[in-house]
């Protein structure tokens, strides 16, 4: 169901399979950094026994689901079910994965027997009614960021899952990632000293007009839009969902929903206090939200700034900067570094950990989590208070105003 758009080509990250013990690589997963760095990020499907292999469905069988659903099949798990509004997604999906009934309505789905846990990876406005039937459905669920499209409905699906036995994790796969379990560690010790600012930003070169041609397959238009105004079809707000307001939150919630994530980690602090945002559509033509934005973001001892650039590949891919006043620490997609003070150009770092984002420590942590039902490292909670800044951005932008977030995370005035 997903409609994104293509992005740059990066550097491998896959990690190769070795024979492990399942508990054992677990526990590591669960340990801190170091022990999180040494271990592998597969669980081979041998591990699982014969009576031991979970079965799961993707909702949405677009680019992210597909993605998503190679990667549980190769963590050991049983793929049993596929479902899309687009007959082509699904088609894609049910070819890698030959044993698995196709459905269009995920409610069917959800209503066939033996499927363990569900993975949603549809766009943000089908998030919450996605989530609420499948724990309705009695499944485990891993779902993808962002949380929710609204401040609102962040509160909403926190208060449904909570106290329910069903594990969800949010597929912010930073707080599974080794490489950012060291930063923490670095940061708590004192390397960078106190922390006055923060810097966010994303920068590809991939905007361009959104294509309104005619969609080559069949789509079940209504189906799609769910809980959405009713509107004539226009393959580019189906191609490009994300682009438009009523299904998405645009770059901002997209991208901002995993580094400001990352920010508010890191810094061991609840969400801003408030937000302003600047921004317009610079080559995405036809689109509701900018392709070019800076939003600056008010905490109680800092400040930080999230800014997106898909015009220009200079410092490409995402990085986020942490300034302290005896160290500063740069995080990329590969690695980061602690560059000590005072800082200058030819200095050496005081310490460089490569490393990336690796998915699988994520999904791993979502597969243990079903066999001792604890709490996944990215519960529905610290999913809302990730994508509250973003989305109060999206309100300054969007308003043309300086926006203050109740203590609710709800309210905003």
């Amino acid at each position: 169901m997903r409609g994104d758009a293509p992005i740059p080509a990066r550097p491998d990250q896959e990690v190769s399979v070795r024979e492990t013990n399942r508990r054992e690589f677990f526990q590591g997963v669960a340990t801190k950094a170091a022990a999180v760095a040494a271990a592998p990020l597969f669980v081979p499907r041998a591990a699982f026994g014969a009576n031991d292999r979970v079965a799961y469905g993707v909702i949405a069988t677009g680019g992210r689901g597909r993605y998503l659903n190679k990667k549980f099949q190769t963590a050991g798990c049983q793929a049993v079910a596929m479902c899309d509004v687009y007959e082509p997604n699904l088609q894609a999906a049910l070819k890698d994965s030959p044993d698995a009934k196709g459905y269009v309505d995920y409610h069917e789905l959800l209503a066939q027997p033996g499927i363990d846990f569900v993975v949603l990876a549809g766009p943000d406005h089908h998030h919450m009614p996605m989530l609420f039937a499948s724990v309705d459905a009695k499944k485990d669920v891993y779902a993808e960021k962002p949380f929710s499209i609204s401040l609102a409905q962040s509160e909403q699906m926190k208060q449904y899952v909570t106290g329910k036995p069903q594990v969800v994790q949010i597929g912010h796969q930073r707080r599974s990632s080794p490489m950012v379990h060291k930063a923490e560690e670095a940061i708590e010790d004192g390397m960078l000293g106190q922390i006055y600012k923060v810097k966010a930003e994303w920068n590809w070169n991939i905007a361009g007009p959104l294509d309104n041609s005619p969609l080559p397959g069949k789509l079940d238009w209504d189906r799609f839009l769910g809980t959405a105004p009713k509107r004539p079809l226009e393959p580019m707000r189906f191609r490009a969902w994300r682009h438009f307001w009523d299904y998405a939150g645009g770059n901002m919630t997209d991208q901002g929903a995993h580094l400001m994530d990352t920010v508010l980690r890191l810094m061991k602090s609840p969400p801003p206090k408030s937000a302003v945002c600047q921004g317009f559509i610079a080559k995405t033509t036809g689109s509701e939200d900018a392709d070019v934005f800076s939003s600056a973001f008010e905490f109680e001892k800092f400040i930080a700034t999230w800014s997106l650039n898909y015009c220009s590949s200079y410092n490409n891919d995402w990085s986020i900067a942490f300034y302290g006043d005896a160290g500063t620490l740069i995080m990329k997609d590969d690695g980061f570094s602690v560059y000590g003070e005072p800082y200058n150009e030819k200095k050496e770092p005081l310490m460089t950990y490569k490393g990336g984002i690796p998915v699988e420590a994520h999904i791993a942590n979502f597969l243990d989590c079903l066999k001792s039902r604890k709490q996944p490292n990215c519960t529905a909670a610290i999913a809302q208070q990730a994508i509250a800044g973003p989305h109060l951005a999206n309100i300054a932008f969007r308003q043309g105003r300086k926006a203050y977030l109740g203590a609710d995370l709800v309210t905003v005035s």
